[in-house]
């Protein structure tokens, strides 16, 4: 598979252009890829040029949108996973019209508008049904979280009758063009207003926008096109997602009714709360609690990471409330640059019974009743007499 090129080295624009320079640049794309321009050339040549129109498509359909732009230009394509909203890759001649036809109805004369580009002439455009989006939660460990894992998840959906092949009319039967809109989709009625009489459409009522009408309804949907379907989805889940990140696999929701669009699956992470790590952005933190003699005297430690354990040298005079760091031992960045750190938090434990040698070789420490300050040039040499009692 090609690699994708960076959308804005598509646009032809920098990573400052405003609102309006996205538009122009994709305008003028779209006109010169478009499919009228291509007559006379070879199959080749009309294939290359309506990939590039679909590439400028979605370009357009990132840049222009704040929320999946600021994603794009922070995490780059693995952006197109995150956020509740994927980037729009694959983007069909139908997903363009849906989504940009507006943009293109002030062309006008020499393309006759963007409904051309789909062989639609400059006629009224038919509804596109688009299928429900779905909705699932995935837990995850933090060690998955590390490495990225691949999630098989059986999920009931809704999916074109087999027998009607979504259509919702009984088999042999043809739909009849709706005698409420003519097929056209719309109802079209006229109203008197202050300004005059204005005309106003909608969706038609009798069909939902389809143009036709089902004669006799299928007996294994009711009519309604879609069967209930429990379906395993395989997802792959990049390294470094957190706790709420929703996942967008387009195309993977429920089907429409009487063909169309099927909806998104969105996968929303819940991150299992792990035992001994807690999470800080991509680091890591555990909390060390020493012995005093180890506190003191130094020594070998073994720590918790995602993928095991790493042994750890706390140095002589190790203080409570000291952070040690290895480096790299942390969670990826979802955009694979950079690893976030393990965070070792010091503390100390302090026994509450002491029998009589313990509590003899503390108040050693005393003296005259006043503790000895930490700040004390001493300290070393009367911590160093408790080595034989703690040994």
């Amino acid at each position: 598979m090609a690699q994708k090129r960076d959308y804005y080295e598509v646009l032809g624009v920098d990573k400052n252009a405003t609102a309006d320079d996205l538009k122009k640049a994709y305008r003028k794309l779209a006109i010169q890829y478009h499919p009228d321009k291509q007559q006379g050339k070879s199959d080749a040549e009309k294939k290359a040029a309506e990939e590039k129109f679909k590439e400028a498509a979605e370009a357009y359909n990132v840049l222009s949108d704040p929320d999946k732009r600021a994603r794009y230009d922070q995490f780059g394509f693995a952006g197109e996973q995150m956020g509740g909203g994927g980037y729009g890759g694959g983007m069909s001649m139908e997903d363009i019209l849906r989504q940009f036809g507006d943009l293109f109805g002030g062309f006008g004369g020499a393309f006759g508008g963007f409904g051309d580009i789909f062989g639609g002439g400059g006629g009224q455009s038919q509804r596109v049904n688009r299928g429900t989006d779905l909705r699932v939660r995935v837990k995850m460990t933090l060690s998955e979280i590390a490495k990225g894992s691949e999630k098989k998840l059986r999920i009931p959906r809704m999916k074109s009758c087999d027998h009607c092949h979504g259509t919702g009319a009984k088999d042999g039967t043809a739909l009849e063009t709706c005698p409420t809109c003519h097929g056209s989709g719309v109802e079209v009625r006229m109203q008197r207003t202050m300004f005059g009489t204005m005309q106003a459409q909608s969706v038609c009522h009798t069909c939902g926008g389809s143009g036709k009408r089902i004669k006799e309804t299928c007996p294994h949907c009711g009519g309604k096109g879609l069967v209930r379907k429990e379906e395993v989805v395989s997802i792959s889940i990049p390294a470094g997602v957190a706790d709420g990140m929703t996942l967008r696999l387009t195309r993977q929701g429920n089907d429409a009714p009487g063909g169309g669009i099927p909806g998104d699956l969105q996968v929303v992470i819940e991150e299992v709360r792990d035992a001994q790590l807690v999470r800080d952005g991509n680091d890591l933190i555990y909390n060390l609690m020493l012995d005093i003699p180890t506190a003191v005297l130094g020594g070998k430690v073994e720590v918790p990471t995602v993928d095991g354990k790493a042994r750890v040298t706390i140095k002589p005079g190790t203080q409570p409330g000291s952070i040690l760091r290895l480096r790299g031992k942390g969670l990826p960045s979802p955009d694979r640059y950079g690893m976030g750190d393990l965070l070792i938090n010091v503390m100390v434990y302090i026994p509450e019974k002491l029998n009589d040698k313990e509590k003899e070789a503390i108040s050693m420490l005393q003296n005259n009743g006043e503790h000895v300050k930490p700040s004390d040039s001493d300290k070393n040499r009367i911590f160093s007499r408790l080595h034989h009692i703690f040994d």
